[in-house]
């Protein structure tokens, strides 16, 4: 692909199409955890618009013991190989070239290439460690269809997968045995997968819509494979939902899916074998949380989903990244939406978009969904371009319409098929499959930051004119200091005096149907005429699109507007308005306070309402969502502010949550049904308010010791541990030694420990990395102690004597030989420190500051260079 300009950067502009095709891939592996022998055959073809180029291929780290040219041993003097390219002269028509290199998986810390965890040979190659494993183009536009052939000793590796469909196995003699594997597929390396060890596997067999069988399998170590039988109907529930929604049918004979405890993402889509972080895979309700659950349905979903959206169709280049991502995570949200409750998956996405993507939009590492340029491109696997990326996909359904949409995404399919795309292609089979012109809303591609939309009102009582004045606005992000107007569907409602809508339409310079006007400049002007009075207007229902809305609006009509609203996420987002207006001590605070404690009132008192739904509007806007809205960052007063507002409002309503947290008992015993796991979700956020007016914290520590659900004692061991109760070392002791054996229960209580609200926490994190539950080379474990400790514990990392900050960076130096990914996103809990009030902004310049010259790989460099510019 494009090579690094002078300036250390790819750069789209200069991608260039590859010299060699490479049609047919054939690996052999010889596996064993301390040297693993890797015989790789390569068809190759070059490009007839470009003759007499060499052959570049991609080599990392990689030690080359034969290769030959159409069987023939290559002369040294016919390549080169400097430790990270191979390049090959004189190749003037179709041939095969074969390599043979060994690699060392017990060796690989990365976790990137072939790696060992526990027992297991695992690969992870996305996005370019494929390079680690052998000599390849690894770039997303070269796609071989593929042969691979396993072989290793049966006792220790007794299970032996690859992508694609199973050909053959058989017994080789001496102990070992073989497994022949075929992907019919043309399929980019980064796709590739193999996974090998001790497994046992849960089944399932169906057909799909088109007639296929398929047989479904869910791997895990032994002892795990019972906890498999959830993800197991996940996959099911995936499958069917593509076929209905989008017409996606699946397309081999086998899926399979590993389970993994040492993996450093989420979840890999490799082609028909996908592998998970064990986090997303193993669940029964004495281990698993409720949103554990959900979690482990949204991921296997998303992943699966891959096959069509990033494997069917791929990626022209690594600029593209949202293209298969952005989609994905719409196509996955989609998939929770209609299976459980729309209103709040739509809150669960505007909570992690408000107090997380925007701040990245807003900080030193704010950049464009599809980026002018990189360093390192795992370093681009962000917020950004999942979130945001599927915001725009959402962006573009509600301008066209589900009808539209869906024709757009049957023709992108169609279209692009076996192919590499762009974003280009996906615009341009939306534009022919809606009659739109898109070029404008490309622009939601190109431009970073979040856009800010004000807007103004004016009403003349003596001729009932009413005109809103629409502003947009993107602040100017790294890189880009000036921006176009953007493509916004803005939805709108006026309710009148009475409260019922005004259904006239306004006159406008703007697009606008439906209750929904279309920004495509700086500024439109809204104007009703003769209306018998002030309306009281409403704005961007649904969230409709990912912007800052600015309209001032006192809080006696917020507070009428959430008792008019009947959808529920409109009406969760009304109270987060009035939270924040009375979190953010603004001119009518004490009102406003006084609104959104009658408005909970009602709730708790409606046995109508969803509990899961009540449960959503006792959480207030979190500390990153707060510290978003304010120019300079008092971390300490903005939490004491929010403390202060939930034991006020807990005072309020202490009856009424004790009745509704007696009054769900029954329910929250009924498994897994939502009926349960909506009840068990307000009885927790009922048990935390409650816990703040007992010092004792009685109902707490009878609820963890009635044991019940993992759901139902790990939030009593919150409360417990973060309200500091008396109970509570002996409480954690207990959860903890119960849960030696389980790394991932393990994860969830020193993850409490991690973020107990008090400065002092950052001792006890301390007192864990010089114990034997620190574990620096597995990625949950530290995302569980150290990104827990940086993100969800203000008070404890924004100490005022930097000592969070210093503990954060020694991490890193640390982290940076171990897993080179995980050190460098452990620094983007330092993307808005030039926002923090003092001292904190001395300290983490100078704890920033002390990272220079310590970090070897280019990962955490390109991460540190970006924060200190």
């Amino acid at each position: 692909m494009n090579q690094p300009r002078g300036d250390g950067h790819v750069h789209l502009a200069d991608y260039i199409a590859p010299a060699w095709r490479i049609p047919q891939a054939e690996l052999q592996f010889e596996l064993d955890p301390a040297a693993t022998i890797v015989l790789s055959r390569l068809c190759l073809s070059p490009d007839p618009a470009r003759p007499g180029q060499p052959l570049e291929l991609d080599g990392e780290g990689l030690e080359l013991l034969d290769i030959t040219l159409d069987g023939q041993p290559l002369a040294p003097d016919r390549y080169d190989y400097d430790g990270h390219r191979l390049v090959v002269a004189g190749l003037s028509g179709d041939c095969e070239l074969a390599t043979r290199v060994r690699i060392h998986p017990a060796g690989n810390t990365r976790l990137e290439g072939l790696y060992r965890s526990g027992d297991l040979l695992l690969t992870q190659c996305e996005a370019q460690g494929f390079r680690r494993i052998t000599f390849m183009a690894d770039r997303p536009d070269v796609m071989p269809r593929w042969r691979i052939v396993l072989r290793a000793n049966r006792d220790a590796f007794p299970v032996l997968l690859a992508n694609g469909n199973p050909l053959s196995s058989r017994d080789l003699g001496d102990g070992r045995h073989e497994a022949s594997w075929e992907n019919p597929h043309p399929t980019p390396a980064y796709l590739f997968a193999i996974a090998a060890g001790p497994l046992e596997r849960v089944s399932q067999r169906l057909k799909t819509a088109e007639g296929r069988d398929v047989e479904i399998n869910v791997w895990a170590e032994p002892g795990d494979v019972a906890r498999c039988k959830y993800a197991l109907g996940a996959v099911e529930r995936a499958l069917r939902w593509d076929e209905e929604r989008f017409g996606r049918c699946y397309d081999l004979d086998v899926f399979n899916v590993v389970a993994a405890q040492d993996f450093t993402m989420g979840a890999m889509e490799n082609k028909g074998l996908n592998i998970f972080n064990a986090r997303y895979i193993l669940a029964d309700e004495s281990t698993a949380t409720d949103a554990d659950f959900l979690a482990i349905e949204s991921v296997v979903a998303h992943e699966y989903l891959h096959n069509w959206s990033g494997n069917r169709v791929t990626l022209r280049d690594w600029f593209q990244l949202s293209l298969k991502e952005g989609l994905t995570v719409f196509r996955d949200t989609e998939f929770s939406s209609d299976l459980h409750s729309r209103a709040l998956k739509r809150i669960e996405v505007v909570r992690l978009l408000r107090g997380r993507q925007f701040a990245e939009d807003a900080g030193a590492l704010a950049h464009p969904v599809r980026p002018a340029r990189y360093k390192e491109i795992s370093n681009f696997y962000t917020l950004t371009i999942y979130e945001k990326g599927a915001e725009i996909i959402r962006v573009l359904h509600t301008l066209v319409g589900e009808e539209a949409f869906r024709a757009g995404m049957d023709r992108y399919f169609a279209d692009n098929d076996g192919r590499a795309a762009t974003l280009e292609d996906f615009m341009s089979a939306h534009a022919a499959a809606s009659g739109r012109d898109l070029s404008a809303f490309a622009r939601w591609y190109a431009q970073a930051g979040t856009p800010e939309v004000a807007i103004s009102a004016d009403f003349n009582p003596a001729t009932g004119d009413y005109t809103l004045t629409v502003d947009q606005h993107t602040p100017p992000t790294p890189g880009q200091p000036d921006k176009q107007p953007l493509v916004i569907p803005l939805r709108y409602v006026l309710f009148d005096a009475d409260g019922a809508v005004v259904g006239q339409a306004p006159e406008s310079d703007a697009v606008v149907r439906d209750g929904l006007v279309e920004l495509t400049d700086a500024r439109h002007v809204l104007r009703w005429r003769g209306l018998d009075g002030q309306p009281i207007p409403a704005f961007n229902q649904g969230f409709g699109a990912p912007v800052k809305l600015r309209f001032d609006q006192d809080v006696d009509d917020l507070a009428r507007l959430a008792r008019l609203e009947r959808d529920p996420f409109n009406r969760w987002d009304l109270l987060q308005r009035l939270a924040t207006e009375a979190l953010l001590a603004r001119p009518h605070a004490e009102a406003a306070t006084g609104a959104l404690s009658d408005a909970l009132a009602d709730l708790l008192s409606d046995p109508d309402a969803d509990p899961a739904f009540v449960a959503e509007c006792l959480v207030l806007p979190d500390f990153d969502t707060l510290a978003e809205q304010v120019d300079e960052v008092d971390v300490q007063a903005l939490v004491a502010r929010r403390e202060e507002l939930l034991d006020r409002l807990a005072e309020d309503q202490v009856e009424r949550l004790q009745l509704r947290y007696e009054a769900l008992a029954t329910a929250a015993r009924d498994g897994l049904s939502g009926k349960a796991m909506s009840a068990r979700a307000l009885r927790n956020a009922c048990l935390a308010w409650l816990t703040r007016l007992d010092p004792e914290a009685r109902l707490a520590q009878a609820q963890f010791d009635a044991g019940g659900s993992m759901t139902e004692r790990i939030a009593a061991l919150r409360c417990l541990l973060h309200f500091q109760a008396p109970g509570a070392e002996a409480a954690l002791a207990r959860f903890r030694d119960s849960h030696a054996g389980d790394p991932l229960v393990t994860d969830k209580w020193i993850g409490l420990v991690a973020t107990r609200p008090h400065p002092d926490a950052l001792d006890d994190v301390q007192a864990l990395m010089a114990s034997p539950w620190w574990k620096p080379a597995n990625p949950n474990r530290v995302r569980a102690l150290v990104g827990s400790f940086a993100r969800l514990n203000p008070l404890a990392f924004h100490r005022r004597d930097g000592a969070g900050y210093r503990l954060l960076a020694a991490q890193v130096a640390t982290l940076d030989g171990v897993n080179p990914q995980v050190a460098a996103r452990l620094l983007g809990a330092f993307e808005s420190w030039h926002r923090w009030a003092q001292p904190q902004r001395g300290q983490a310049k100078s704890a920033l500051g002390s990272l220079q010259g310590q970090l070897a790989s280019p990962d955490s460099r390109d991460f540190l260079e970006r924060l200190l510019a």
